[in-house]
């Protein structure tokens, strides 16, 4: 998969400026499953709701698990400089190809998934959950894919938000509540087909 890019919007008003700040996804690469394990983790503990329970946080933290039995792709800034490039990791997406994977949960034929989208709560809203769900997007397209089909917690509204923006659309018929207490929204979107 190539890398992808996306210029960071600017701050919010009156907040420091954006401009010249890129970022970018790609692959994750070994070396970074600790630091982006921690990311989600501390993204997925920012929203409200009982969605940690039951050893939650240990498979959000299991990215190096995920980059094997699915595809992880990590938000990078580049921060312009006069020496090397500096890059941090703002955000983090498991893209689950299909129904075989470990992590597919509720798939069917034909569909790919995201899960655990998740970005730095410091840097929400720089565009990099666009970009990470926009090279989901691509890549299901990619595979050629009918459609992308995720669960959300109704606390994520801000996730909901992108997803619909997209042009997901709800379907409360795969609805899930997989422990008591934790209930999961379930989104879908058709995708075109394959060009070729």
């Amino acid at each position: 998969m190539a890398p992808s890019s996306a210029a960071g919007p600017a701050g919010p008003p009156g907040g420091p400026e954006r401009s010249g700040v890129a970022v970018t996804v790609r692959p994750i690469r070994a070396e970074e499953y600790a630091t982006a394990g921690r990311l989600v983790v501390a993204a997925y503990r920012s929203i409200p709701g009982n969605h940690m329970s039951g050893g939650y946080a240990e498979q959000l933290a299991a990215v190096g698990r995920r980059a094997v039995e699915a595809e992880v792709l990590v938000a990078v800034e580049t921060l312009p400089g006069q020496g090397p490039a500096i890059e941090r990791i703002v955000g983090c997406v498991t893209f689950v190809p299909d129904r075989r994977s470990a992590w597919a949960e509720m798939l069917v034929d034909g569909e790919a998934s995201i899960r655990m989208l998740a970005v730095d709560p410091t840097v929400q809203g720089r565009g990099a959950g666009q970009a990470l769900l926009d090279a989901c997007l691509a890549r299901a397209v990619e595979l050629g894919r009918r459609a992308v089909f995720l669960h959300s917690t109704p606390y994520m509204t801000s996730a909901h938000r992108l997803y619909q923006r997209a042009g997901f659309a709800r379907v409360p018929e795969r609805d899930w509540v997989p422990v008591p207490g934790v209930e999961l929204l379930a989104f879908r979107l058709e995708l075109p087909a394959r060009p070729g």
